[in-house]
């Protein structure tokens, strides 16, 4: 085997690994959180070339609201690259993903250089935790570290949108309302 092949067997080998880590991580919060594995977890980006390594592509109508709403609480589902481990992607292939207009929350995903999970610290039948306490009791002995971030204000959490195509699906309305939606994207539709 030459140096280059080595070298791209050991990246390969890393990247396997790194997905297997990843995949067992986002097995436990499912654990931990009691949620239906059908209901993929969305993961934080920095950036639109991190959104790169997630997703196939950026259809326009995806890229007329991110230009509006991000950062900020609009999880846009798109279609994703082939290598995304199952448990991130839904039934149709898609990724949950967004750019968090949470200050500490995008500094750690810019710090640690790659897309992170992104859901409610919370059991699934609860309310979302809106500080660090609230979170500690509901996972008190069971997460090792809690990051301090302030208490959240959002109510509803993030509007989750599917792009099809230049079509929308609202898949849960929250902070970002369907007429703020029809206000940016004007004749695309929303299905």
């Amino acid at each position: 085997m030459s140096k280059t092949e080595t070298e791209s067997s050991k990246a390969r080998s890393k990247r396997a690994d790194d997905i297997a880590a990843g995949i067992s991580a986002v097995e436990q919060v499912f654990q931990l959180k009691g949620r239906d594995p059908k209901n993929p977890i969305p993961v934080l980006v920095s950036d639109q070339a991190m959104l790169l390594t997630l997703v196939h592509e950026i259809p326009a109508t995806a890229r007329k609201l991110m230009n509006h709403f991000w950062p900020g609480p609009l999880t846009l589902v798109l279609p994703a690259r082939r290598d995304i481990p199952a448990p991130l992607l839904n039934a149709t292939g898609g990724i949950g993903v967004r750019l968090s207009s949470q200050p500490i929350a995008t500094r750690l995903v810019q710090a640690l250089s790659h897309p992170l999970t992104a859901t409610s610290a919370n059991p699934s039948d609860k309310e979302p935790a809106r500080s660090v306490s609230e979170a500690q009791n509901y996972f008190a002995g069971k997460i090792d570290v809690f990051v301090e971030g302030g208490t959240l204000t959002s109510k509803t959490g993030s509007t989750v949108v599917e792009v099809i195509g230049d079509a929308i699906k609202i898949i849960r309305e929250g902070e970002i309302r369907r007429s703020n939606l029809d206000e940016i994207l004007k004749k695309d539709k929303i299905l």
